[in-house]
């Protein structure tokens, strides 16, 4: 706290007062002074006063320093209403002192009130893997308890760059083994490589309609667009479902739709029922399993027209205050009017992550194992998949703009089939924004 500030800078911030514009030359303020000094241009509403000398001991040399000025700040952005700002600046002190409890819970609580409850429940769960006194610890078992009251509405947008060496994810093989002859693909059949944009969003609202239980519509929506317009890929659904806080339990039943176009013309809908229940395991853990049936219509093919039941299990644990990890396993069965069309798979993947200051990274890996109940007409084996994929990302938030930060994922997917349609290999990058936290 010795470092000292060239007062040029927080005199000409205090300039409406004329004591100190006198001695605004070359005397020096210590860094305790100019705190201070803000304090008192708070209290005595020049909140934009306070903000610029925060701002500025941000930026000492001395990482306690920093430390308060980037928690002080945060408390006057809230004040002021700008609430992101706020989490922001927490978050920025977290990337320096991951250990800092406290600030911890307010940054979980403003994320609840920002709307985005998963991650301030990550965050809990953060403080509590990193060790909390006895008197913090009861604080943060009042704190999740508190987690039912929840903003009304929210939203998420994220834009991107796409890479692709196998936009349409078809194999590279030139003929195909039929039951009659090889089959010659046309090149416009085979792997196409190509640069997409990517737009992804959603929207969602929260309408408390009881005591512990709110009606939640929601609309969501992603496009891949490419210079060939014949790959672009769109899709765009509806949900309406409820949300039951029992105890420490949530349940989230939901209906709705989607529907999805390629190449600019309609593909499949979908119409959908799905049932979620997230339930708390410990402070480090949690569970959630989730049971959907949807019902799809596919408008060139009806061979697949049927109904899909899929049930999930997620395991997410915090390691540390810096570093957590989930494993997910799943079993799908796809019905159709063929049978060649329709499947049955299991599937499992693990995702870890760990931050390093300002930057969050994190890796998967996921194993698929899929048959058919029949060979399809054309093929002489039933369709067997092996599906491997690999996928790493960081999101750099010292870089952020606007409440979005900078964003990397790169994806590897080999996908290895008796069906020699379904065997293809890809990878992929993805270069864009996405909110920082």
């Amino acid at each position: 706290m010795t470092h000292r500030i060239v007062t040029s800078l927080a005199l000409a911030l205090l300039a409406p007062i004329p004591a100190l514009a006198q001695a605004a030359e070359q005397r020096q303020v210590s860094a305790v002074e100019l705190f201070a000094l803000a304090a008192q241009a708070d209290g005595a509403g020049r909140p934009d006063e306070a903000e610029t000398m925060y701002r500025a001991l941000a930026r000492d040399p001395d990482s306690e320093v920093r430390a308060e000025a980037r928690f002080r700040l945060g408390q006057l952005l809230e004040r002021l209403g700008r609430k992101r700002e706020a989490a922001t600046t927490y978050r920025a002190l977290l990337d320096e002192k991951p250990g800092a409890a406290r600030v911890r819970l307010e940054l979980a609580r403003l994320l609840t009130q920002l709307g985005d409850e998963s991650a301030a429940r990550r965050e809990l769960r953060a403080a509590q893997a990193g060790g909390l006194p006895p008197q913090v610890a009861q604080i943060v078992d009042q704190f999740a308890a508190a987690l039912r009251s929840r903003k009304p509405w929210g939203a998420s947008l994220e834009v991107a760059l796409v890479p692709d060496s196998n936009v349409n994810r078809a194999t590279d093989a030139a003929t195909l083994d039929t039951v009659l002859a090889p089959l010659q693909l046309s090149r416009d059949a085979r792997e196409q490589s190509g640069i997409g944009a990517r737009a992804a969003g959603q929207l969602y609202a929260r309408v408390p309609i009881a005591p512990n239980l709110s009606l939640v519509p929601r609309v969501s929506g992603q496009g891949d667009f490419y210079r060939k317009g014949r790959f672009n890929d769109v899709s765009a659904s509806g949900l309406v479902g409820l949300e039951w806080s029992l105890g420490r339990d949530r349940l989230r039943p939901s209906i709705g739709g989607t529907q999805r176009w390629y190449g600019g013309s309609p593909y499949a809908r979908t119409a959908t029922a799905a049932i979620d229940w997230q339930h708390p395991l410990g402070t480090k853990a949690q569970l959630t399993t989730s049971v959907t049936i949807a019902d799809t219509t596919y408008r060139g093919n009806p061979l697949q027209d049927g109904l899909l039941l899929n049930a999930g299990l997620s395991y997410e644990r915090a390691f540390s205050a810096r570093a957590g990890g989930s494993i997910t396993v799943s079993a799908t069965r796809q019905n159709a009017e063929d049978p060649g069309y329709a499947t049955a798979s299991g599937a499992g993947s693990l995702l870890a992550w760990r931050e390093f200051g300002r930057t969050t990274v994190y890796a998967t890996a996921g194993l698929r194992r899929l048959e058919g109940d029949a060979r399809l007409f054309l093929f002489p084996e039933r369709r067997k998949d092996w599906n491997f994929s690999l996928g790493a990302g960081a999101t750099f938030r010292r870089l952020q703009v606007h409440g979005f930060a900078p964003l990397l994922r790169l994806d590897w997917e080999r996908n290895q089939s008796t069906v020699g349609i379904y065997d293809f290999t890809r990878k992929a990058a993805t270069i864009g924004l996405t909110r920082a936290f």
